[in-house]
């Protein structure tokens, strides 16, 4: 699919300029249209480059107004991705016959007479497979096309999502992952944080993920707990003891799921502790699920949490390093609004420290695919999508894909390195094959980028556009 030398050409060009500071657009119009369609989305379309242009501030407002308006409408999934966003009932009933197919073949190998040929093996895991690769296909399909999904709410879906993780590898976690996506967190990305902090804490895909289904009054279970407070909320350093962590995994005790009674959610009362508790304080009668919920929504609202969420928004979308005073005046919106995410998410956009050009931020690997993708049309094809997550696998950031709860990382000093730069280039110059040259992006272009491009053959130039050092940047 790609020319021979088209590789090494690239290369040439990231190993001259890319880990040198780039050069900012000459336009100051062009300079923040481009840092609002990065940030604010994945990369300009033709149409958004145009309007963003023309008042950067407005239409970085409109974004957000649009974001949380998108987040009340049911998402545009294609026909044959749809099964991934089942009621959680019929997800729940389908994993269940895969592991009771899965059960009955272990048993039948068990079973079987020594010396006789092996037995056949079903594909037992075909379910939650494709529940899977129909989560992810539709993901980079819509960070990738506007007209599919507000780019804004693809955004903040995806930082959500990295808050709140859970791995796709665990095997329990793996058929609700979509599910989880779309009704926790793009549903919630742009409401209310305690709301979607409440969602998660009971959907299946998290009471797996962190072992809170397991966890009761006769074997407690820290690690939803602890994860809740140290990353989901608070942060390590907000002043609590172990004592919290476990007076919180009480509180929770009988927090479940019933998929053979047809619960995502259950909450079993005869696994509950229903002594009183002490959290940061405060008592906690017996009072059911109530007593979880309290305490989350308390957790959710705490001024830590506040200053927690702040700061991750301000790196994600700011700088890596974010002035103080910035994430203190988000911290302050976030505890002014009870947690409203598109008021804080407008205190961002409408600070100067947005749009500082001091303030510079380097693409993840899904960043890079994502808007790569965009300059392309959008990711149209099984092939181009299996290309795509085979991209992200390689580079560090598989799509569902990170262990620990804690998220994969955003800054610069994780995602700046020799060979990813290599393997950047090489996804480029292999999308650029079958892609016109993306013309409206010249713009957004250092002018020694742009006279480095032209020297090369009409062939080329669209990949290099996208091995670019500035395109690398948001």
């Amino acid at each position: 699919m790609r020319p021979p030398h088209s590789l090494a050409t690239a290369a040439i060009l990231f190993m001259a300029v890319a880990c040198s500071p780039v050069l900012a657009q000459s336009d100051p119009n062009t300079a923040a249209a481009w840092r609002a369609t990065s940030r604010l989305g994945y990369g300009p379309t033709t149409a958004s480059a145009h309007a963003a242009q023309a008042g950067a501030r407005n239409w970085a407002l409109e974004q957000v107004e649009a974001a949380h308006a998108a987040s009340q409408r049911a998402p545009a999934i294609p026909q044959d991705l749809l099964r991934f966003n089942d009621p959680l009932t019929t997800i729940g009933r389908n994993y269940q016959a895969e592991r009771e197919a899965r059960r009955t073949l272990r048993e039948r190998v068990a079973n079987a007479p020594p010396m006789t040929a092996a037995t056949p093996r079903a594909d037992i895991e075909g379910f939650s497979r494709e529940m899977q690769q129909s989560a992810v296909a539709w993901r980079l399909m819509a960070c990738s096309d506007p007209s599919m999904e507000n780019a804004l709410l693809a955004r903040m879906t995806e930082f959500w999502f990295n808050h709140l993780n859970v791995f796709v590898g665990k095997g329990t976690v793996r058929p609700f992952v979509g599910h989880y996506v779309i009704n926790v967190i793009r549903a919630n990305a742009m409401g209310k944080f305690e709301d979607m902090l409440l969602a998660s804490a009971q959907h299946p895909a998290m009471l797996f993920y962190l072992d809170q289904a397991q966890s009761n009054v006769r074997g407690l279970n820290e690690n939803y707990a602890r994860e809740l407070m140290e990353l989901h909320t608070l942060g390590v350093d907000a002043g609590y003891t172990q004592n919290d962590v476990r007076e919180l995994a009480r509180i929770l005790t009988g927090w479940s799921v019933g998929l053979q009674q047809g619960e995502p959610f259950r909450f079993a009362p005869r696994l509950h502790d229903n002594g009183d508790k002490v959290l940061l304080g405060r008592t906690f009668r017996s009072n059911g699920v109530t007593e979880g919920e309290e305490a989350i929504r308390m957790l959710a609202r705490h001024p830590a949490t506040a200053k927690r969420i702040a700061l991750r928004l301000a790196t994600t979308f700011v700088a890596d390093k974010p002035p103080q005073a910035l994430v203190d005046r988000l911290a302050a919106t976030f505890t002014q609004t009870q947690g409203d995410i598109r008021m804080v998410m407008r205190a961002l956009v409408e600070s100067p420290d947005f749009w500082r050009a001091e303030n510079t931020l380097f693409k993840t690997p899904l960043d890079f695919a994502c808007s790569a993708l965009i300059a392309g049309g959008g990711a149209r094809e099984r092939r181009e999508i299996q290309y795509t997550l085979s991209f992200l696998s390689q580079a560090g950031q598989p799509m569902h894909g990170w262990q620990t709860p804690d998220g994969y990382k955003t800054d610069a000093a994780t995602w700046l390195a020799p060979e990813a730069l290599t393997r950047r280039a090489d996804f480029a110059m292999t999308l650029g094959t079958r892609i016109g040259e993306p013309s409206y992006l010249l713009p957004f272009l250092s002018s020694a980028s742009r006279d480095r491009i032209v020297q090369e053959p009409p062939a080329l130039r669209a990949g290099l556009m996208l091995a670019s050092p500035d395109f690398m940047s948001k």
